[in-house]
């Protein structure tokens, strides 16, 4: 056994139980030892009590993946696993980390002579069933000791995983990715609230969005999603209008703004999450005593 996952949230622990069904043994961590049990029993791997169990239960060269939150859990996962690795071994960090963190990570750990790698995994919690996409930087070297992995959790062997280029890339492709992601969220969103608001025609979304899956040029694995839950619920009352962002649309944005290329539709949709946030009502409230100021219009007492 020579793998090692750490971090078995939503993503990580599908992803365990996805390659316990291609076959794959691995050892896996959890910051609350309780869930490593559990899944150990249900997939036949082997739970470690903590990163040092698992590094010393490894068949050296080891492979660790780190399937955790970027920022301070990443970082405090790594501090805690470079001194108990050897020569040879690798990293891997597949959460949805800043690439250019992975440049310094991977400086680091080849002072010692480990391998560092960085996956950007799509797929959500449906992973588990569809397999995962996965696009990764790294050597060469590091692609072919995990291209056996990457068959197991990607849709197919020979499709949806991508070793992109050197260190750095894998993350990079993922967080523009993920602000197209953003940018079609958006404009589906917009979309549908505009036909909403035509309360005259008495649309039907959700028979809408269905007739929009079969051969329209926005079909998608979003608008999917969007048919399923708006055949249910087309009011959406129960849901506050809240849309929190986990760090890619943002690094997008400020990548956007570096190289001078610009990206305005998902730049707008990172901003029309930050709205939804609170962080647009002073800013509106301001807009409002403005225009009550200049033309004398009324203004809503909360």
């Amino acid at each position: 056994m020579e793998f090692g996952l750490v971090g078995l949230g939503r993503m990580g622990g599908n992803m365990a139980r996805r390659l316990a069904r291609k076959g794959i043994r691995i050892a896996v961590n959890n910051r609350s030892h309780d869930v490593s049990t559990a899944i150990a029993e249900e997939t036949g791997h082997l739970a470690c009590a903590s990163i040092e169990e698992m590094v010393t239960a490894l068949q050296a060269p080891r492979i660790v993946w780190l399937m955790l939150p970027a920022g301070e859990a990443t970082e405090t996962a790594l501090a805690t696993l470079a001194p108990l690795l050897s020569a040879g071994d690798l990293v891997v960090d597949g959460g949805n980390a800043y690439y250019k963190d992975d440049l310094r990570r991977a400086g680091s750990l080849a002072a010692q002579k480990v391998e560092f790698a960085d996956a950007g995994v799509s797929g959500g919690v449906w992973g588990l069933e569809n397999g995962y996409c996965i696009m990764f930087g790294g050597s060469g070297a590091a692609a072919a000791r995990l291209k056996p992995y990457m068959e197991a959790l990607a849709p197919t062997p020979t499709d949806g995983w991508l070793h992109t280029g050197p260190v750095g890339s894998g993350h990079f492709v993922k967080m523009v990715h993920n602000g197209i992601e953003y940018g079609m969220m958006q404009a589906f969103a917009e979309g549908f609230a505009l036909m909403k608001s035509r309360a005259d025609f008495d649309l039907d979304l959700g028979e809408i969005a269905e007739l929009w899956r079969h051969g329209s040029v926005v079909r998608s694995w979003l608008l999917d999603l969007s048919a399923d839950f708006l055949a249910r619920d087309q009011t959406l009352e129960s849901i506050e209008p809240f849309v929190a962002d986990s760090g890619e649309g943002r690094w997008t944005a400020l990548e956007s703004v570096e190289q001078g290329v610009p990206t305005p539709v998902m730049s707008l949709a990172l901003m029309m999450r930050f709205a939804t946030q609170g962080k647009n009502d002073y800013a509106a409230k301001m807009l409002a005593k403005m225009r009550q100021g200049f033309g004398g219009h009324a203004v809503k007492e909360a």
